[in-house]
């Protein structure tokens, strides 16, 4: 990870929305723990969207002081006087000893994050991070999108989108998201594997000073599919979506079998990398950086990053939780919006 920018002038910082997450999960500590850190808060201005009792008591568990300011959620301003401000949602309940799914922490967590994405688009925050969510709270509060991803795209009017993620010196794509490994068939098309190839050249682009990104794209099947002998994705769905991406100029190469494919990646012959499905690309992120790795979700008109982690109910509250993912994506999210800037400016 770069060194962030120690710009301490609270004017001309980025604004960082952050989301808490479930209540009941680890998000609260995290964020709390990452944000202890003086070199992440002189890189720029945050607004927590979340609830001030779960952060306090975090807070407790943890030993730290509580350095941010409390304003009611309703009086959202980029403009606050205070480098951490927590945008309180104080009228949702989700009792913090509570370790598991629950509606009221679905309902609480959908919202952090709804005004947040909302609170981007106006231009009151310049990036959005999110502490974990789970899933199974969204589906009890009634959520019609399965996660993150899904949310962000409906909620910009993104008819395009795509899971990025870092881990070390890893970059990757997703083809396919939150679909069950026996369904990816039924998706499986030429579009949707040129679009998580094309997103991704131009978020190295516009995010990571990659002037032409070298790209590799993963086979399905063992092997490369053996030419034809162990399914034939690779001649029908990917290498046409390969050339179709290098027909519009992008430098993508593959299908590449995916047992050595990321490891050359990791060695420095590709820029990044775009995987086949979910898991196929998230064993080797957690695998090289399991504490780390950052989650971004791109083809969306705003930033937005993650720890690449879940809620952890089990720890939940015993002040064990890592915050490294969480500063990461923080760390990450301030160096995008900066770059970002920086291209604007150039325009």
């Amino acid at each position: 990870m770069n060194k962030i920018n120690g710009n301490n002038s609270i004017t001309n910082q980025p604004v960082i929305g952050i989301t808490m997450g479930d209540p009941t999960g680890i998000g609260p500590e995290v964020v709390v723990k990452a944000l202890a850190e003086a070199d992440i808060r002189k890189a720029a201005k945050f607004i927590i969207f979340g609830m001030n009792e779960h952060l306090c008591y975090a807070a407790d568990r943890a030993e730290i002081e509580p350095f941010w300011d409390r304003y009611q959620h309703e009086k959202l301003s980029r403009d606050y006087p205070h480098k951490v401000v927590v945008a309180d949602y104080d009228e949702y309940s989700a009792p913090p000893w509570l370790k598991s799914p629950s509606k009221g922490a679905g309902e609480a967590s959908i919202r952090f994050c709804l005004d947040a994405i909302d609170a981007a688009r106006a231009g009151i925050i310049d990036a959005v991070v999110t502490a974990p969510i789970n899933k199974a709270s969204w589906k009890l509060a009634g959520a019609k999108w399965p996660g993150h991803t899904e949310m962000l795209a409906d909620r910009c009017k993104s008819r395009r989108k795509a899971m990025m993620f870092i881990a070390g010196p890893l970059k990757l794509a997703l083809a396919t998201i939150h679909e069950a490994l026996f369904e990816v068939r039924h998706k499986f098309k030429i579009g949707c594997v040129f679009e998580p190839i094309d997103l991704l050249n131009t978020a190295l682009k516009e995010y990571f000073h990659i002037d032409n990104p070298k790209i590799g794209v993963a086979a399905l099947n063992p092997h490369a599919g053996e030419a034809g002998q162990f399914g034939d994705e690779e001649q029908r769905i990917i290498s046409p979506a390969i050339l179709l991406a290098q027909e519009v100029g992008i430098n993508c190469l593959g299908p590449f079998a995916a047992d050595t494919l990321f490891l050359r990646a990791v060695h420095g012959e590709f820029d990044a990398v775009v995987a086949m499905y979910h898991d196929q690309g998230m064993i080797p992120v957690k695998l090289l950086a399991f504490e780390r790795a950052v989650n971004i979700t791109i083809g969306i008109p705003i930033i937005r990053t993650s720890p690449a982690h879940g809620t952890a109910f089990d720890i939940a509250g015993k002040n064990l939780a890592n915050p490294a993912g969480m500063k990461s994506a923080i760390t990450t999210a301030i160096q995008m919006a900066a770059t970002k800037k920086n291209v604007e400016l150039r325009i």
